[in-house]
């Protein structure tokens, strides 16, 4: 794998690579671009390895996906409770505005990566399923029951009906 050819495909993923990464971070502009660099410079040191067992995609997704996590785990540990309390906000009660990423995001969070993986990056399931590491059993019970609760959801809301 050289580097330029390696610069080609993160150039031809930059802009899905960035939204997963979005969503990984809970929406978080910053932290997204902060996690994509980490990810770039991983790639590029070769410190994440291609094997290519599966589709380029799905492994820059990976690395996106445990990078994250990653991340995040290391900004618990100095995060101040004070700050926490902070971020736990009330429901409102009337919604005047419907926001389909605000519905996503009352998934749990093994539905919620299921759906955006497949609805939004167009991976099929097995793809999903090697980015998630979860058999394909267990990511079409997420794929099924996330649909479901996503519909109930919708309908909850009123506006089609």
């Amino acid at each position: 794998m050289t580097e330029k050819w390696l610069n080609q495909i993160l150039e031809q993923h930059h802009r899905e690579a960035f939204m997963w990464a979005r969503q990984c971070c809970n929406y978080d502009y910053d932290q997204a671009k902060e996690i994509l660099q980490l990810v770039y410079v991983k790639i590029l040191e070769g410190k994440a390895k291609y094997d290519e067992k599966a589709n380029l995609k799905t492994w820059i997704f990976s690395v996106i996906r445990y990078t994250a996590i990653d991340y995040q785990r290391s900004q618990l540990i100095f995060e101040d409770l004070g700050a926490i309390e902070n971020v736990i906000e009330d429901e409102p009660e009337t919604v005047e505005t419907f926001d389909y990423k605000e519905l996503i995001m009352k998934l749990p969070a093994g539905q919620r990566q299921v759906l955006l993986l497949v609805f939004y990056h167009n991976m099929t399931l097995k793809e999903a399923a090697v980015i998630l590491t979860l058999s394909i059993g267990t990511v079409r019970t997420h794929y099924d029951r996330g649909k479901s609760a996503l519909k109930k959801l919708i309908l909850n809301t009123g506006i089609y009906g």
